[in-house]
């Protein structure tokens, strides 16, 4: 499945770094099959009727390119604030997740942003701009943003 680059504003990477650390990425790395993949329970959505929460897996390629998304329904925390990226109360969730990918390394990954709609939800890395900046957010939530130099050492929450 191809990623929807042409809705990306110029200077937007083919690729960046996701690495894996003891903050909001403890999950990033590589598949025993050779996929990239990175794992959240941080995911949301928040609206006016109240906000959902997700666990999901993201999938590129051996080479980065996307692959595909595997997203559960979660719960949100009780009093969680609505914008604000929180780990879901769905417990073993992530766990039960993780253990279907397998043996795997964590490690830093180089892949494509991308953008998926599922469920009427955008999920994915998605590359926005503004003030010509570009950065490139995790969805849904935008509560990690990467910026160049696109090697996944420091991002934003």
């Amino acid at each position: 499945m191809a990623a929807e680059r042409t809705r990306f504003p110029d200077g937007t990477p083919a690729r960046f770094t996701i690495v894996p650390d003891d903050y909001h990425v403890p999950f990033a790395g590589t598949t025993g099959d050779g996929r990239r993949f990175f794992a959240s329970d941080e995911l949301f959505e928040s609206s006016l009727d109240g906000s959902r929460s997700f666990v999901a897996v993201f999938f590129w390629t051996a080479d980065g390119s996307f692959d595909s998304i595997d997203v559960r329904d979660a719960e949100r925390p009780d009093g969680a604030p609505p914008a604000q990226g929180l780990p879901t109360q769905s417990e073993g969730v992530l766990d039960e997740m993780l253990l279907a990918l397998g043996d795997y390394v964590l490690e830093p990954i180089e892949v494509e942003p991308f953008s998926e709609q599922v469920r009427d939800v955008t999920f994915g890395f998605v590359p926005t701009a503004f003030d010509g900046v570009v950065s490139i957010t995790v969805q849904p939530g935008d509560f990690i943003a990467y910026y160049e130099p696109w090697d996944g050492e420091e991002y934003d929450t």
